[in-house]
């Protein structure tokens, strides 16, 4: 659901010639708004409060400015399998239908920007590069989803706390340090295993010395390469 309104701004990002091919997610998006004119319009969230509902209309297409977003669908017997962690500069709640299919919460406070999705989907009907950009955005998030198949179903618990370790340490980490915004328990409905399976994972990666806590969900990667073996 939608809350407390901060400001309404036009993203002024334009697109003038060719478009280098190693934009990032986060630039695509502002480019894609910015060429098409739309206005996006910024959203505060407080720590696990709802940004939309499962099978609630997908009017919006979401970029998290700061904090971080999880991305989960309920399970019918009470359990919870998180599909994705949002981080700041990700785009999220892009639908191949009309409705959402995983609900999204903000992890901590967040704040996030969004354009109307008829607004991009019009623009992308008449502008050939703001289509190919909004492909190109979805195919990641088809990458994504494929990966995380893999590792769900045929990774083993050690394999798949390594994998996730590395891709925070691709995302997150600043001079060494991953500042994790998700606790423990999101890390296991992320990966499909327990609070006590995550916990004794990181445990025995710290007796190894493979990493170093340093606070709550601070982590400092001591032997990167001992990691991808384990992920392999």
């Amino acid at each position: 659901m939608l809350t407390q309104t901060l400001k309404t701004q036009a993203i002024k990002t334009q697109i003038g010639g060719k478009i280098a091919p190693a934009l990032s997610v986060s630039e695509q998006f502002c480019a894609i708004a910015g060429h098409a004119g739309l206005v996006a319009t910024e959203f505060s969230y407080r720590k696990d409060e709802e940004i939309y509902g499962e099978y609630e209309p997908a009017e919006y297409v979401y970029q998290v400015v700061s904090g971080a977003v999880r991305s989960y669908k309920l399970l019918s017997d009470g359990r919870r399998q998180i599909g994705a962690f949002h981080l700041p500069g990700d785009v999220f709640g892009l639908e191949p239908g009309q409705t959402h299919r995983l609900a999204a919460e903000a992890i901590i406070a967040t704040s996030v920007r969004l354009v109307e999705r008829a607004s991009l989907e019009r623009s992308a009907s008449t502008d050939v590069q703001v289509a190919r950009k909004l492909w190109v955005m979805t195919a990641g998030e088809l990458r994504h989803a494929e990966d995380h198949m893999l590792l769900l179903g045929r990774k083993t618990a050690m394999e798949r706390v390594a994998t996730f370790l590395l891709e925070m340490d691709r995302r997150l980490a600043v001079a060494g340090m991953m500042a994790l915004p998700m606790c423990r328990r999101d890390i296991g409905d992320y990966l499909g295993l327990t609070l006590e399976t995550v916990s004794r994972a990181l445990s025995q990666l710290h007796a190894k010395r493979i990493l170093g806590f340093s606070g709550a969900r601070q982590i400092v990667l001591r032997n990167r390469q001992r990691l991808h073996n384990l992920d392999a």
